[in-house]
């Protein structure tokens, strides 16, 4: 290994509180990966959180791995290579990620296939939101994936392998199969599985465990308020994947900051939408009583409690991010947003009143029943609202991107043609009014579109690939697959992922689906 990533390794772990070490003595030792950078994946609470549940089994040592591009594939507790390791946990968030998994494997000298790996290599399991949605694409490279929730497998999983990691692994991935929310390609391919899920959060409090300067949020600690989303908006995978809604009781979150608070004044507060926590009028000025500074992962604008804007201007909070998805009232409706123009110019005049300096709003191009005229409204919009508000607006465009168990699963992909001209339409008319305007590429869209409705066809090509994005295009055309297959559906196209039950009846997505065409 060289000096400099050493080094690197040394400092980062240098200004790291909380870091787990332990005693490899007798232990299962799991490597916790995840397939991005150390500060994306130290930004993940669901990282941290596994990260936590695995070490608080005495027989067990968690250490992780991160992808960083160029260096070695080593674990930051211990520098040793994947190899050394008897489990190896993927935690992968994003669709785009899985091009790492791929590198990671390579690079650390795993054979890709979990056919071509006996007991003498470490087994490989895999989870996370991308994967309990549809884990098809990997399905080729994983032994087991955890479909849902970490926190009601992880000790039977633990038993599990502690049991069976060093036997053929035919046994191992029997046994495996025999546990609920956990899906074995090689043994079960598309028989039910069912996600699983926390009943009561407070008896598992999730909060940063390491906390770290190097990262997003490294200014922060995080708690988590709630789990899960009611509001049903009809392109949201997280919303339809993690029912029900859960909140953590204001008790427990006090609790939680008051151990944060030793290591920073900054609580960040996370869930689906912090605004929609029904204790949060209470939470927000207990919490400044307490002296911390409140940030929030994401608002809505219906409600937009005056208690936590209250907090976040007296905390220092210079940005407010709202995500009104479309630009007309009609096409809101249409994918269950549920807010209306008036809901936002009255956000942006509490924006102006609290004195925030930068308005962020979030909108998506390219979905279903969207027009030329709808380009025009996001833009009509984005004028009305900075004229309401005193300050810097920022507007980001993401191509929408059709996915796995909601109600938009059944909906083709915008063209990519279609979304650049409007995605260019955007840009010069926000760019005449002096709005900033950031966008996500299109192309990187439809390659994340393929894999989150994808099949293991797609094995052949991430395998060709080698985790080597450039290669797309070159490996999809060498393994005769038609991509439109997987950007154009209809109702009558089977789903593939229909195999795991995430608790939402496909006669209810049906139902939203038919509701999104109503003109």
């Amino acid at each position: 290994m060289k000096w400099a990533e050493i080094e690197r390794i040394q400092r980062l772990l240098s200004r790291e509180r909380g870091t787990i070490v332990k005693d490899w003595g007798g232990r299962l030792a799991v490597a916790l990966i995840y397939p991005n950078t150390y500060q994306v994946g130290m930004a993940s609470l669901g990282f941290q959180s596994v990260y936590r549940l695995f070490n608080r089994h005495p027989h067990v040592v968690c250490e992780r791995v991160f992808g960083q591009p160029n260096g070695p594939v080593i674990a930051l507790e211990s520098r040793r290579p994947l190899t050394d390791f008897d489990v190896l946990a993927f935690s992968v968030a994003f669709e785009l990620d899985y091009f790492n998994v791929i590198s990671l494997l390579l690079r650390a000298g795993i054979p890709l296939e979990a056919a071509e790996r006996d007991a003498a290599w470490p087994p490989i399991i895999a989870g996370g939101p991308a994967l309990s949605a549809n884990p098809l694409p990997l399905a080729d490279f994983v032994d087991a994936f955890v479909i849902g929730e970490a926190e009601p497998v992880i000790d039977p999983l633990i038993e599990t392998l502690q049991e069976g990691v060093n036997r053929p692994r035919a046994e191992l991935w029997t046994a495996l199969a025999r546990l609920p929310g956990v899906y074995v390609p090689h043994l079960s391919d598309m028989m039910p599985v069912k996600r699983q899920w926390v009943r009561d959060l407070d008896a598992h409090p999730t909060s940063t465990v390491v906390y770290t300067p190097d990262t997003a949020f490294g200014d922060m600690y995080l708690i988590e308020v709630a789990r899960g989303c009611g509001r049903g908006c009809r392109f949201c995978m997280a919303g339809f994947t993690t029912r029900p809604k859960r909140e953590h009781s204001v008790e427990s979150v006090l609790e939680q900051a008051q151990t944060g608070l030793t290591h920073t004044t900054r609580i960040g507060l996370v869930g689906a939408a912090v605004s929609d926590y029904t204790q949060i009028d209470q939470l927000a000025p207990r919490l400044r009583e307490l002296g911390a500074q409140i940030s929030v992962s994401s608002l809505r604008v219906d409600p937009l409690p005056e208690s936590l804007l209250q907090a976040l201007a007296a905390s220092g909070i210079q940005t407010l991010t709202l995500a009104p998805e479309a630009g007309s009232e009609r096409l809101r409706a249409a994918i269950n947003k549920g807010v209306t123009e008036a809901d936002l110019l009255y956000a942006a005049e509490r924006a102006t009143h609290y004195k925030f300096r930068q308005l962020k709003l979030y909108f998506m191009i390219g979905l279903p029943g969207e027009t030329d005229e709808d380009i025009v409204e996001i833009v009509r919009l984005c004028e009305l609202v900075a004229g309401r508000f005193d300050g810097h607006l920022t507007v980001n465009i993401t191509p929408f991107v059709p996915k796995a168990h909601t109600p938009f699963q059944w909906c083709s992909m915008a063209p990519l043609a279609q979304l650049d001209e409007r995605l260019a339409r955007l840009h010069s008319a926000l760019k005449k009014q002096r709005i900033e305007l950031r966008s996500e590429s299109p192309r990187l869209a439809a390659v994340q579109g393929v894999l989150a409705r994808g099949d293991r066809r797609l094995g052949r090509v991430l395998k060709q690939m080698e985790g080597k994005l450039s290669r797309w295009d070159e490996a999809v055309q060498q393994n005769g697959i038609d991509l439109q297959n997987y950007l154009t559906w209809s109702e009558e196209k089977s789903l593939p992922w229909a195999f795991i039950d995430t608790g939402v009846s496909l006669a209810h997505l049906r139902h939203e689906w038919a509701r999104a065409l109503r003109p």
